[in-house]
């Protein structure tokens, strides 16, 4: 299985988060990717390469182009006006606001365009956004060119991301770019699996009125856990996306017996789909250890999904999002690619 990797992720690298009402050291930092790739390289994974350069066409197939327009500008703007420290939002909108003209401040377009205060706009932000969503786009024109796997290690992750929203530590959808790339490349359907901790809120955005592209998410029930307004049962999808998106909410403690029932349904689900190619956003804070989860999934459980996952029987891209027990990300990312080789 092919690695794309980018060393551009490293200028990612906020300095704080504000998390149960203070500001803390960032769970998602460089050390991630860096222990994946240790890993993958440890057990011997085909060389790592780095992505193809592919611009900002296929970022405008997914997202806003004032968003990316912002994303771009929006450091200079910040230390121009606050000064050399993370950017991070005041204010949201709120019930009976509204959103129909972009703020001129950059105070007022960071909470435009962001839902939380968890993810710092930095120096490096722009350049580590593209390079995962270059990883991606490198990993499915493998796809296209007929491997049957590929595994884009992109940080930051993605899947919170929507068409004109960044949060989550997410910034540009790296799993609808891929998925968006490879229906462009000839795929008539398309699939994406999110079997991250946290709900894919920004993938269910953007596919939300697709009929081509099935999405399909186990996570932690939005009742207990964030983003906490998107990821119930009952959202379908509307239009010609209407019963095109899936959502299988688990409660907290959900071990792995509980979880392979619900990935089965999930697997169903997208073989009666019947797509060209799988994405699967692979997040790994499922895992028991992880200090801001509450799955109970242990390091062998992610052989298990790594095989459940191969059963499925797709061309599949595997995208790497959430996981901050660091010690055992390797180990736990790695098994999930080597279930799925092996299977």
């Amino acid at each position: 299985m092919i690695v794309f990797y980018s060393e551009e992720h490293r200028l990612q690298s906020g300095r704080s988060e504000l998390n149960d009402g203070q500001l803390v050291p960032c769970y998602e930092k460089p050390a991630r990717a860096d222990i994946v790739r240790d890993r993958l390289d440890t057990i011997g994974f085909d060389p790592v390469q780095a992505p193809e350069p592919h611009g900002l066409a296929p970022l405008e197939r997914v997202h806003d182009a004032g968003y990316l327009a912002f994303l771009q500008t929006a450091w200079t703007e910040w230390v121009e006006e606050h000064g050399d420290w993370d950017a991070l939002p005041l204010n949201w909108v709120a019930p009976g606001m509204h959103r129909r003209v972009v703020p001129r401040s950059i105070d007022g377009r960071l909470g435009y365009y962001s839902f939380d205060a968890g993810t710092p706009i930095t120096a490096g932000t722009w350049r580590a956004a593209t390079s995962a969503a270059d990883s991606a786009l490198s990993g499915a024109d493998r796809l296209r060119a007929g491997d049957r796997s590929a595994f884009a290690l992109c940080r930051p992750p993605g899947h919170h991301a929507g068409k004109a929203f960044y949060g989550g530590y997410c910034f540009l959808n790296n799993a609808a770019i891929a998925a968006q790339s490879l229906r462009d490349g000839g795929a008539a359907r398309v699939a994406v699996l999110d079997v991250d901790y946290h709900h894919g809120n920004g993938t269910q955005e953007i596919l939300w009125e697709r009929g081509d592209a099935l999405f399909v998410s186990l996570h932690a029930d939005p009742v207990e856990e964030f983003p906490y307004f998107s990821g119930h049962a009952d959202e379908t999808g509307a239009g010609a996306g209407e019963g095109a998106n899936l959502n299988l909410p688990l409660p907290w403690g959900t071990d792995w017996a509980a979880y392979a029932e619900t990935l089965d349904v999930a697997a169903g689900r997208i073989r009666a789909f019947a797509p060209d190619a799988l994405v699967v956003s692979l997040g790994a804070d499922t895992y028991g250890g992880d200090p801001i989860s509450r799955f109970r999934l242990l390091s062998e459980d992610f052989l298990r999904m790594g095989a459940a996952i191969a059963g499925i029987g797709l061309p599949t891209l595997f995208v790497m999002e959430g996981g901050y027990a660091v010690d055992d990300l390797g180990v736990n990312v790695a098994n999930v690619l080597t279930g799925f080789e092996d299977a």
